[in-house]
């Protein structure tokens, strides 16, 4: 059967890159209560087979330490099982409304997006929690087709920029960063968007014109003012944790311990985040780790499409793109880089 055959009407691809350090003296991370090792994932639509989760009673209380990264007293949080609600328990902890939080970071203050918070938490990470600071409008000129952007989400509504390619026409202009927040594009409010949409509405805007844009950039510490964030890729990856186990947030459903991603699933995950990248101007390793679980026991291409469509529809993968996936997680299986 042709890959495709059936499906439904989907939207065009997204052209590449089209919109398409050690922690701070003072803080002692110590060892978190219940399990040893491990870290959370941030997956929303995984699916997960296997034993029920056990009753709430018997589920292990996790503890996490966070801090404000422009600065502030160390929190505990705890009882969260979805990206939505982590972001309210730091709002608790910080007496700050959940709204306020953009992105979280991991074992470092820096706007540094290979430590973005989004796969796993392992249990000894330390959360940094970066907040709403300045807003700016830019008046940009899109003299190009690509704006050399890389947009990904929070997991809550907002998009931001994840990767400036350099030499690109964002690249020339210094008050737009990595870490910045889309509020709008031309008037049109991007709250609440997923960051494939947001890159989609950048990738259709008329080359030679004008444009506006409004952005939101993290509070910034003294240290960290006027020091413009690459955005370089993650040579690897995707493994946060250190330990055995992970525990994986969901949208609906109770949080459930699993076991950390293979060396071939990491490997395959890599390779999807990047085919992403390539094909929509987006980068999600979470999306990608979906991916990968939905399409290592299939068994062709089309089963794979099938899976992607009931799972993932609104992303409307074209086919090159499931074919380039079943063709990554083929090559993670056999070892081909």
């Amino acid at each position: 059967m042709p890959l495709g055959l059936g499906r439904r009407k989907k939207a065009s691809p997204l052209v590449e890159n089209e919109e398409g350090e050690p922690i701070r003296g003072g803080l002692n991370v110590s060892g978190m209560d219940g399990l040893d090792g491990g870290g959370v994932g941030l997956g929303e639509g995984a699916t997960s087979e296997g034993l029920p989760p056990p009753p709430s009673s018997m589920r292990p209380r996790l503890i996490f330490h966070t801090q404000l990264a422009h600065g502030s007293p160390t929190g505990r949080i705890e009882g969260f099982s979805n990206v939505r609600e982590l972001y309210a328990k730091i709002g608790e902890a910080f007496g700050i409304p959940p709204s306020e939080v953009m992105f979280c970071t991991l074992n470092t203050h820096k706007v540094d997006m290979e430590k973005l918070l989004g796969g796993q938490i392992g249990l000894e990470d330390f959360i940094f929690a970066h907040i709403k600071g300045q807003k700016k409008e830019i008046e940009v000129y899109k003299g190009e087709d690509a704006l050399g952007l890389t947009i990904t989400d929070n997991g809550a509504g907002y998009a931001f920029i994840k990767r400036i390619r350099e030499g690109s026409v964002i690249h020339q202009i210094q008050v737009i960063n990595v870490g910045d927040m889309i509020e709008s594009i031309n008037g049109h409010r991007l709250i609440g968007c997923r960051h494939y949409e947001v890159a989609k509405m950048l990738k259709e805007l008329p080359k030679g014109k004008m444009f506006t844009i409004k952005l939101v950039e993290p509070l910034k510490a003294f240290d960290m003012i006027s020091q413009r964030s690459g955005g370089s890729k993650s040579a690897s990856g995707v493994q946060l944790g250190t330990g055995r186990g992970t525990l994986r947030l969901r949208s609906k459903g109770p949080a459930t311990v699993e076991q950390l991603p293979s060396a071939f699933e990491e490997k395959a995950i890599e390779k999807v985040d990047d085919l992403l990248e390539s094909y929509m101007g987006i980068r999600d390793s979470e999306l990608a780790a979906t991916m990968v679980e939905l399409g290592k026991d299939k068994k062709n291409p089309d089963e794979l499409a099938e899976a992607l469509d009931e799972t993932l529809g609104d992303f409307a993968f074209p086919d090159e793109f499931v074919f380039d996936v079943w063709g990554a997680i083929g090559d993670a299986k056999v070892g081909r880089v």
